[in-house]
Order: C-alpha cells, then sequence, then structure tokens
C-alpha cells in the first residue's frame, strides 16, 4: 500500500496554482512580506516543504512550528514570532478557516462536465439545463427539473418534479422525491430524500398508514451526508434551511423544520414535526422526540436523550437530556458517592 505524506493525491484531487502570497493573503485578508513568491500546494506543518502553505490552529502543535519547512504558515498573531527563518506568516485570528479558504483555492470542488451519459434515463417532460452533467445510469423522472451546472451522479434517481437547483452536486446512488433543491445544496451518496414518513394511525384494530402528503424543501447552500434519510412531510412539510449542515447516517422524520445554518452530526435521530433553531448543533447518536421545540443556538450533547424543550442558547447533555451544568454536578456527586462507598465504613476500636 503507497502512503503519502502531503494531502492531495492527484489520482483523486485536482489542483490549481502556484498561486503568489500575495493572493493567498489577500483572501486571508491579511499582509506579506513576500508576495511574489510562489506557493504549490497545502501540507502539515511535520511534512510541508518550501513550496507549501500550512497552519497552525490547535496549541498541541505548536512544538512542530519552530521546525517545519513550510515556506509559509497561517497562523494566529500569538504564534507569528514562532516562525523559523525563510517562512511567511500569515496571520488571521481564526487560522482554521484560513487553511480551509486556501485549501479550497488549491483544490476548488469539481465542477460539472457538461453532458449526458448514454446509459442515463431521461424522461423527455424533464428539463435539464445544457450546462449539467448526468453520469452513468443515472434517472431523471418526468417532469424533473435540473438547475444549470449541477452534476447528477452515477445510478442517483431524481424523482417525478423533483426540481433541483444550479450547481448542486448530487453523488452517487442518491435517491430524491417529493423534493425541492436551492442553490448549492450537496447530497452524499446513498442518501435518501423524501421517503414516506413514518405516520400511522392506531386504533384497536392496528395501525393505518396515514398518507404522507408534504414534501422536502431544501434551502440553499445545505450539505446532507452519506446515508443519511430525511422524510418527506405529512399534512406539511420537511424544511431544511439554508447552509445547514447534516452528517452521514442522520434520520430526520416527517416535518421536521431546521433553522438556518444548524449542524446535525453522525447518527443522530430527529423525530417528526421536531423544530430545530437557526445555529444549533446536535451532536453524534443524540435523539430527539417528535414535536419539540429546539431554541437557536442551543447545543445537544452526544448520545443525549431528548424529551422537551430546549431553550435558546442552552446546552444540555444526559438521558434524559437536561442542563450541562446540573449534568456535571449529578456525575461529580455520583462518583464521590461511589469513591466513598469503596472506602467502606470507618470501625472505632
Amino acid at each position: 500500500m503507497q502512503e503519502s505524506a502531503k494531502p492531495g493525491d492527484a489520482r483523486f484531487f485536482r489542483r490549481t496554482g502556484p498561486h503568489s502570497l500575495g493572493e493567498i493573503a489577500a483572501l486571508l485578508g491579511t499582509q506579506t512580506a513576500a508576495p511574489a513568491r510562489l506557493i504549490h500546494g497545502v501540507a502539515p506543518l511535520q511534512s510541508a516543504g518550501p513550496e507549501d502553505v500550512s497552519f497552525l490552529d490547535n496549541r498541541r502543535y505548536a512544538d512542530l512550528l519552530p521546525a517545519t519547512k513550510a515556506g509559509a504558515v497561517i497562523l494566529h498573531p500569538d504564534y507569528a514570532a514562532k516562525v523559523p527563518e525563510g517562512c511567511e506568516a500569515l496571520v488571521t485570528p481564526e487560522p482554521y478557516v484560513g487553511w480551509a479558504k486556501v485549501s479550497a483555492l488549491f483544490y476548488p470542488f469539481p465542477e460539472a462536465v457538461p453532458g449526458r451519459h448514454p446509459s442515463a434515463i431521461i424522461d423527455p417532460t424533464a428539463i435539464v439545463d445544457p450546462t449539467a452533467e448526468i453520469g452513468p445510469g443515472a434517472v431523471i423522472a418526468a417532469g424533473a427539473e435540473i438547475g444549470a451546472r449541477t452534476s447528477i451522479g452515477a445510478l442517483a434517481y431524481i424523482g417525478p418534479g423533483v426540481i433541483v437547483g444550479p450547481d448542486c452536486r448530487i453523488h452517487p446512488q442518491v435517491t430524491l422525491s417529493h423534493a425541492v433543491l436551492g442553490a448549492r445544496v450537496v447530497i452524499y451518496p446513498g442518501a435518501r430524500i423524501g421517503q414516506d414518513g413514518f405516520g400511522f394511525a392506531i386504533s384497536k384494530t392496528g395501525f393505518t398508514p396515514v398518507p404522507q402528503l408534504g414534501r422536502v424543501l431544501i434551502g440553499d447552500g445545505a450539505e446532507i451526508g452519506a446515508n443519511t434519510t430525511i422524510d418527506r412531510g405529512s399534512a406539511q412539510d420537511t424544511v431544511i434551511g439554508p447552509m445547514v449542515h447534516i452528517d452521514n447516517l442522520v434520520q430526520l422524520g416527517h416535518n421536521v423544520h431546521i433553522g438556518a445554518g444548524a449542524v446535525i452530526v453522525a447518527q443522530a435521530g430527529v423525530s417528526g414535526s421536531t423544530h430545530i433553531g437557526p445555529g444549533a448543533m446536535i451532536a453524534a447518536q443524540a435523539g430527539l422526540t417528535g414535536h419539540l421545540n429546539i431554541g437557536a443556538g442551543a447545543r445537544i450533547g452526544a448520545q443525549s436523550g431528548v424529551m422537551q424543550d430546549v431553550p435558546a442558547g442552552e446546552e444540555v447533555l444526559g438521558a434524559p437530556a437536561q442542563n450541562a451544568k446540573a449534568f456535571f454536578r449529578e456525575v461529580l456527586t455520583l462518583r464521590k458517592l461511589a469513591q466513598n462507598a469503596r472506602k467502606g465504613p470507618k470501625t472505632g476500636n
């Protein structure tokens, strides 16, 4: 097995450049003493060479800075004086954000290659922009619309009437039905969007399925992770707001509403009709019951079981979930009780 010390294997990633330090500094909103110097790529501190740009964001890696061979390093002002001779300091208050911008400069997301693969099946009533890319075995059903510069991956299924906006990237084996997507939406492989919600009317004679008559609306710039499933609404719509980031293996029930910029991490599950406010963060394996209101900027800890509303800005942990400070107080109290129990009762003479 071949191993590479630097990112960006040419077999998988298209690299641009070289780019001047002046161009990179302008992208970061900072200054450089060597604007004409050319940089050819990006690399970690320990493997970067004189033609690479690196970064330092986490203080635990600060010991690597004095020995780096990088041509330039993106870092916080606190570390600028420790940059070795011959290395340019690109100072910014948010080094990791800067690293993301510079990495995208050298390795931009793939652009759609206009055209339709011969094996793709496209209904005559579908509207496909001529600048869109339709991959091998993809199916575009009746009345569907594919926007400009959008890429539809191999074996993806775009159901009847589905609208996919411009500059979207629909990866292989994605299934879209009953959905309307805005611009710049990214859906990773295997995601299932718009299937029936889990809705039943319960009676003494059993379960009667309730028709799921809503849609899934996905806002501009949202990202949906691999193998994530999002149910369409029942009588309302399921809404994924703009710039929402949903990780792999997440399940969202019918009528869920997620506000702009919220983040949901892997294996979390959100039951039907729950509203999640803008900027909220839900950590891995958290479970939320239905019909809740999660306030703007709230934080739900990993493996939390949320059974009641969470106010805006509050952080909760545990199952059942509670305020994080109360949770840690209880953990500390239980730990002290357990330690005292192990010591046993005191005995006198």
